[in-house]
């Protein structure tokens, strides 16, 4: 009998030490531990929303230069407004607000700027602009977008000046901006 008390009595032993739980030390551990990641996540979480934000104004203003395009195919001249093009686009949004611009040399518009002006502080900005070119292999007459956006968030967004330069769309933007797409 001696040794069946024995065996009860380590048994008793070895599961009241499974029963004990977690120590103060592993806590303290499994928390520091949750602290960093979620100090290296959330500021890309965060990000994430403006980003989607900013996909708006990016396909809203790339939708308006490739209206641009067919705008000038039927008609030999940009649309001066964002109504002209036809696309349904509102001309303010919750973030963004846009604007057309084709200015006229000798009743012919060879240029039009579009842009995306940011509402809010956090967005960046985009300007688009079609202008007519040449393609140089065969000297046919195109049209030729390019889609800029501000490097940086802009301190006072609506201020902000960004606009596709040159009459090559090659030059790219300012150099307050970055070429997002070219066509």
């Amino acid at each position: 009998m001696k040794t069946e008390f024995q065996a009860k009595f380590l048994q008793h032993l070895t599961q009241k030490k499974q029963e004990q739980g977690f120590t103060l030390i592993e806590l303290l551990v499994v928390i520091i531990i949750i602290g960093i990641l979620s100090a290296i996540a959330l500021p890309s979480f965060l990000n994430q929303a403006n980003k989607a934000k900013q996909s708006e104004a990016k396909q809203n203003v790339g939708s308006m230069n490739r209206a641009q395009q067919a705008y000038y195919l039927e008609n030999s001249t940009f649309g001066s407004t964002v109504e002209n093009l036809g696309l349904g686009i509102q001309t303010q949004t919750t973030n963004y607000t846009y604007t057309v611009t084709a200015p006229e040399t000798n009743g012919i518009s060879t240029v039009a700027t579009n842009r995306g002006n940011s509402l809010k502080a956090p967005l960046r900005q985009y300007a688009g602009r079609v202008e007519l070119g040449t393609v140089i292999a065969t000297s046919e007459a195109t049209t030729l977008a390019i889609l800029c956006e501000t490097k940086a968030v802009a301190g006072n967004p609506i201020a902000a000046n960004l606009t596709p330069t040159s009459t090559v769309v090659a030059d790219g933007c300012t150099a307050t901006g970055k070429v997002v797409d070219a066509k």
